[in-house]
């Protein structure tokens, strides 16, 4: 019964038209699939109270039943509900051929079209992703043919790990579905029991393989049991055969006989003519008092012909594939002889036929017969079970499987589903789109879904999409943007010339121009509509973004407020100094002076627990605020401290003396010190224990900051031409600026070259890119010149897609 509803479904997926053309068709074959699994159900029992009642009759456990027995009409009536179904599939499916229903299947069929074409353009966005990977994929899936099978194994076969799991089960089937698609996973196993489907771990079987046409020669198949899977012998893989002169297979059945055929034409294939036969690996089936040697459940004969076979399928009209030639003289009389020798002497002609035969025409055979072991068990499996297997796929694979039928499409439309694709991607939120129609009344596309194709066209966008004209904000006239923040939809932008502005990211017009400043503004920090901003006029000042509004001053400082960061409802400030100091921007109040270096303090990080300060003085300082005392002074850099990062467990600095220290912010210790830059290192970003670090010597390099390996150099022809002013990573892509006037997309695993996103006119002339930042979709970059050669500006591009 199994194979013959996975037959029914593979003529489904070959044919198209009754499973993506027509939701009538669809609703019956659902309605015919309850009926026969419920008759099935039923045979089931009866069968498992025949073989009681065979095995108390000191019966031989598993023979093949005596003609008239209760199995033959059990086989008959699986046969016609086999018929009946695929009548009922056909009937529908001719359905729209009716004339008073064709303006109804048109409109269904451009409903379809469409959902063809966006299924399409889906699976185009991840083949145009990456040529390379395209291409070992094309050469993947020539080598491996997906496939999926019923698989019976005996119980003192399975690994003794899986065996103690299935001890408390006195008579086990197991039924091990698999498939494998271009990633190359098995993907699940089911233990049949009584009726029940209970999901277990598929234990380490190295004989299990592939049960596909180009690995035929580890398959062999039974009769009624669907595919099973064993190891051959060493003789079979180094070319040793056996002959089957001398074997009884005389009641192998229909399938058994056509599994052989098959092999043998695959093995004249790979090695031509003079391999002359061929073993099955295992004993093939003999008479009805035949019991598997393996433990496997013995196979009756099948009474039926391949062509009867194509028949039910709906594919007699299309056998005789030659029609160019007459039928040869005496052919008839050639059947007729064929048919009445026993099963080995056909068996023995057919080797010899095959042997006699050019590849073309073994070929010819095998275009014929391989349709016929195709099986969609996805399709026969509960939908817990088919999305559980669907989940190890990736999602381009995904969304090619989406295009195989419509209870596929629905099935890889699984919002949950999806939602674990964007969780290993980091996409936190789903994407809700208004769609004009849906696959049939109750489809929902999927939100996650949505979201991730999204991300994926983004990313694609980054690496390779048209780089438009950006929008050009510009502002404080000829003086130096000395600090850049975005946030959201507002890009704040300060300046020695003593103000910030607040800009538009998506019209990229200035909203209003914060003044107050006596002095050059060095320092910013921004949360939602909250900006602080740090001058050479000693002071900090806390703005509100929507108003302008200066809401709080805040004094206390002596000296230039060189840097700052901002967690939650407080700000720390780092001055020259040599103070440090912790603010409540609610309030405006100093609530924690830190003292302890003795020269400018030029870079501050802050968890809401720890301070972690970096200064002239060559040290590196971790306080606890609450009591303002210093835990650790970490000591070994040689030089200024430029650069900090933060993560609560490690202090990375950065220094002047061409060095990179790791340290435990717990013990103070230094845990690696990460060597191979020629100078300052002027930005550092640390996520997930991979630190980036830009230097003045021209390149970046991505370090992994547990093993203390330096993972990429970001150099090669394509590298900086001169110091790197800034950097930012995400999971994909590492984005760099630099004073030669440029700024850089690299691939954060390979390390590769991307492409140039900004290269300015006036670069390697005097025009410099001081300052990046990026957003998921957008990237803001702070432009001039130091002697006029370009106009002091910020760039903002765009990389959103349009997912209407």
């Amino acid at each position: 019964m199994n194979q013959e509803l996975l037959s029914v479904g593979s003529k489904r997926r070959r044919t198209g038209g009754s499973v993506r053309g027509n939701p009538s068709a669809s609703q019956a074959d659902e309605e015919q699939m309850n009926r026969v699994v419920e008759e099935e159900q039923q045979q089931q029992q009866l069968r498992q109270q025949e073989e009681e009642h065979t095995a108390r009759n000191g019966e031989v456990v598993g023979a093949e039943p005596r003609p008239g027995d209760q199995n033959d009409s059990q086989q008959g009536q699986l046969e016609e509900n086999n018929n009946r179904f695929i009548s009922v599939d056909e009937d529908s499916s001719g359905n729209q051929e009716e004339p008073e229903e064709d303006e109804e299947h048109a409109e269904e069929q451009d409903e379809e079209d469409e959902e063809e074409e966006e299924m399409d353009q889906e699976s185009d966005d991840f083949d145009q992703s990456d040529d390379s990977s395209r291409e070992d994929e094309h050469m993947h899936s020539n080598s491996v043919t997906n496939s999926s099978s019923i698989v019976d194994l005996p119980i003192h076969q399975l690994s003794s790990s899986f065996y103690t799991k299935t001890t408390k089960f006195s008579s086990v089937k197991l039924h091990v579905c698999m498939c494998v698609p271009r990633s190359g996973l098995i993907l699940s196993c089911i233990c049949l029991y009584c009726g029940v489907l209970l999901p277990v771990l598929l234990p380490n079987l190295p004989f299990l393989t592939c049960p596909s046409m180009s690995t035929l020669e580890s398959v062999t198949y039974l009769p009624e049991k669907g595919l099973y899977c064993q190891r051959l012998p060493s003789s079979r893989t180094h070319g040793g055969t056996e002959s089957l002169k001398g074997k009884n297979t005389e009641n192998m059945g229909f399938y058994g006989t056509l599994k052989m055929i098959f092999y043998k034409m695959k093995r004249k294939l790979d090695h031509g003519s003079e391999v002359r036969s061929f073993s099955l690996g295992k004993k093939p089936c003999k008479v009805s008092e035949y019991t598997s040697t393996t433990g496997l459940v013995p196979c009756s004969a099948t009474p039926t012909t391949f062509g009867d076979l194509r028949a039910a399928n709906g594919q007699g009209q299309q056998r005789r594939r030659i029609t160019s030639v007459q039928p040869p003289t005496g052919l008839q009389e050639w059947l007729k002889m064929f048919q009445s020798w026993s099963g080995p002497e056909k068996l023995l002609a057919l080797d010899e036929l095959i042997d006699s035969c050019e590849p073309t025409q073994v070929k010819h055979m095998m275009q014929v017969i391989e349709p016929q072991f195709q099986r969609d068990f996805i399709s026969l499996l509960p939908k817990e079970l088919a999305l559980y297997v669907l989940s190890f796929l990736e999602p381009k694979d995904l969304l090619q499987a989406a295009q195989t039928c419509r209870y596929w499409r629905i099935l890889a439309e699984d919002n949950l589903l999806w939602r674990e694709k964007c969780k290993e991607e980091g996409i936190d939120e789903p994407l809700h789109i208004k769609r004009r129609k849906v696959i049939k009344p109750g489809f929902i596309h999927s939100p996650w879904k949505s979201a991730y194709i999204r991300q994926h066209r983004i990313d694609t966008n980054w690496r390779r999409g048209e780089l438009k004209s950006p929008k050009v904000l510009k502002g404080h006239d000829d003086h130096v943007i000395t600090c850049l923040q975005f946030c959201g939809n507002r890009i704040v932008s300060g300046s020695d010339d003593n103000t910030l502005k607040v800009w538009s990211a998506v019209t990229g017009k200035c909203l209003r121009t914060l003044v107050g400043h006596t002095g050059g503004v060095w320092s910013s920090q921004m949360r939602d509509n909250i900006i602080i901003s740090g001058s050479t006029d000693r002071t900090l000042k806390v703005w509100n973004a929507e108003t302008g509004e200066c809401i709080h001053t805040l004094y206390g400082h002596t000296s230039t407020v060189r840097c700052m960061h901002l967690h939650e409802k407080r700000v720390v400030s780092g001055s020259r100094d040599a103070t440090l100091r912790v603010w409540d921007i609610e309030t405006g109040q100093c609530l924690h002076v830190l003292m302890g270096h003795v020269a400018a303090v030029r870079c501050v990080q802050y968890d809401g627990r720890r301070v972690v300060s970096g200064a002239y003085d060559f040290m590196v300082k971790v306080w606890d605020p609450e009591t303002e005392t210093c835990l650790h002074t970490l000591q070994g850099h040689t030089n200024r401290v430029y650069s900090l990062q933060f993560d609560g467990i490690h202090v990375v600095s950065g220094s002047l003396d061409t060095s990179i220290r790791v340290w435990d912010v717990e013990t103070g210790n230094c845990i690696h010190t990460l060597t191979g830059h020629q100078s300052l290192t002027s930005g550092m970003e640390l996520k997930d224990n991979i630190l980036v670090s830009g230097n003045a010597d021209s390149t970046v390099k991505i370090w992994d900051i547990k093993t203390g390996q330096c993972l990429q150099t970001l150099q090669g022809p394509n590298k900086h031409q001169s110091a790197v002013t800034c950097l930012q990573f995400n999971k994909n892509f590492v984005i760099t600026s630099s004073d030669d006037g440029t700024v850089k997309l690299w691939d954060l695993k390979t390390g590769e070259f991307i492409r140039n996103l900004v290269t300015l006119e006036s670069g390697g002339s005097g025009g410099v890119v001081w300052r990046i930042r990026a957003s998921n979709t957008k990237l803001v970059c702070a432009v001039g010149s130091r002697n006029g050669t370009e106009e002091t500006k910020l760039l903002v591009l765009d990389f959103d897609v349009d997912m209407k």
